[in-house]
């Protein structure tokens, strides 16, 4: 069986192909994405993979996007983060989703429903896992997307700081950052505080009018950006107040929607 991982985290990325080839010594990798530019091309440049297990949060957007960029002719395997009760209908619409942290029973479990599905595909074309209706995947991506949105941001986060407690309203807050694996953010006067969140689940918690994911290290305000410069491959690279530690740059492929979030 060959297959495409689709996924961003690398440590994800490893764990995933160590229980595949655990569970099945004939399962071979064919190609990782990390983004849907990536597996976009991929699906466009090679042969049909036999399964795909695929990511919702990419580095560059939902996966449900590479549905709207190419033919997707596998079966698919979800892999998430969120909750079960609001991936009911992947049940229905993919071959199946799991949950994160993925156990070895459930992806056992999710291989040998693939296989039942493709054996009964070889007498019944109507059976066939790879058989993707659109209407279900557009239906499905609205069904997640008001799952996913919060009903409140977030308008404060309490903080460590030497040894108290202190409480920072996000509105005070330049930028959010990961060092080291570690979460932190900046305040608009150039203070420097932990966070015990990852900056995906921070994503969710943060308004999108004020907020914007820049890439994989940086969540950064509207209020935080001073200059705006074109970088080699259509890229970005933003000049933010305070300035970080690092080089903050924006895809190519996240370039425009930054452009229309700033300029709401």
């Amino acid at each position: 069986m060959k297959v495409l991982l689709i996924e961003d985290e690398d440590l994800a990325v490893r764990k995933l192909s160590k229980l595949l080839t655990e569970i099945d010594s004939n399962i071979e990798i064919v190609g990782k994405a990390a983004s849907v530019q990536e597996s976009v091309d991929f699906l466009k440049e090679n042969e049909v993979p036999d399964l795909i297990l695929m990511d919702i949060e990419l580095a560059d957007g939902q996966s449900f996007e590479i549905f709207d960029q190419v033919k997707v002719e596998s079966p698919v395997i979800f892999t998430t983060s969120y909750d079960e009760y609001a991936l009911r209908a992947f049940k229905v619409n993919s071959i199946d989703y799991l949950l994160k942290p993925i156990k070895r029973q459930e992806l056992e479990a999710s291989l040998a429903k693939y296989n039942r599905l493709t054996k009964g595909a070889e007498t019944d074309p109507a059976k066939n896992a790879a058989n993707v209706d659109r209407d279900a995947i557009d239906s499905l991506v609205k069904q997640l997307r008001q799952q996913m949105q919060p009903s409140e941001y977030r308008k404060r986060f309490l903080v460590k700081h030497l040894q108290q407690w202190v409480p920072v309203e996000v509105s005070d807050i330049a930028y959010f950052y990961s060092e080291e694996g570690t979460s932190l953010f900046k305040s608009k006067n150039n203070q420097k505080y932990p966070v015990d969140y990852t900056l995906d689940e921070l994503e969710k918690m943060l308004d999108p009018d004020c907020f914007f994911r820049a890439n994989r290290q940086f969540i950064i305000s509207v209020h935080c950006v001073q200059q705006i410069n074109p970088y080699f491959n259509n890229k970005i690279k933003l000049a933010l107040t305070p300035a970080p530690e690092s080089e903050v740059i924006i895809s190519r492929e996240k370039a425009m929607d930054f452009k229309k979030w700033l300029g709401k």
